[in-house]
């Protein structure tokens, strides 16, 4: 009884976080949109929303490293495994402006949705040929704009703790614009969200590990399952 009362308060309290987030992202929209046109002030509300919900889930416990490795004043394809929802929570903790490449369906889910349209991520219709080359462009545009652009190469969640195969494009981009891959791990979120329940039954010990960005401007278009490769054995050696 006690788990299934403090489950109700956490997801609660989540909820009301994620609406006042969205007002406070629409009146940064609003008062900031003329002279704001990448959306990074509305953006940045997602950090202090990040905090709250990660320091005041008591089934919560998440360690940062690597921080050392990101350098604000470049511009990065940033990849990272995937494997929950709750990955979009702990991913804000990396402090620094990009665009998301989610699939279509998220931004549709209320007020977390609608904060993911009003920062102006990127939209993704999975098996759409189209929408994927809309996002390619979209993501080339923001890239040259000084913007990184975050995606999940695996396409989906991970059923398990083994990273999967990973899809070429973030790789191609990342070639083709000449910016660094900038890799980063989720441990333990898997088991963050409750699956198929909304009790949160055991605490959780989830990492978050940013390693050391991999330069790309030596290799050529035709390169881009050599760097792909390496990209995958960085994450899964972290």
């Amino acid at each position: 009884m006690k788990k299934i009362f403090q489950s109700a308060l956490i997801w609660s309290y989540i909820s009301l976080l994620t609406i006042i987030l969205y007002f406070t992202m629409l009146l940064c929209t609003i008062l900031f949109y003329p002279f704001d046109k990448k959306r990074t002030i509305a953006h940045r509300q997602c950090f202090w929303w990040s905090d709250a919900v990660i320091a005041l889930n008591p089934y919560w416990k998440l360690d940062i490293s690597g921080m050392e490795n990101i350098d604000k004043s470049r511009t990065y394809v940033i990849i990272a495994n995937h494997q929950s929802l709750a990955d979009i929570v702990v991913a804000y903790q990396i402090k620094m402006q990009f665009k998301w490449v989610a699939k279509k369906d998220l931004f549709k889910v209320p007020f977390i949705g609608w904060s993911l349209s009003l920062a102006k991520h990127i939209k993704l219709e999975r098996g759409n040929f189209s929408s994927i080359k809309k996002v390619y462009r979209e993501a080339a545009h923001w890239l040259r704009s000084g913007m990184s652009v975050l995606f999940f190469p695996e396409g989906t969640r991970s059923e398990t703790t083994e990273i999967g195969d990973f899809r070429n494009g973030a790789f191609k981009l990342a070639i083709k614009e000449r910016v660094p891959i900038l890799p980063i791990v989720f441990e333990g979120t898997g088991t963050a969200i409750p699956k198929g329940s909304w009790i949160f039954m055991a605490k959780t010990s989830a990492k978050l590990k940013i390693l050391p960005a991999i330069e790309t401007t030596h290799y050529q278009p035709s390169d881009y399952a050599k760097l792909r490769e390496l990209a995958r054995s960085v994450l899964e050696k972290k």
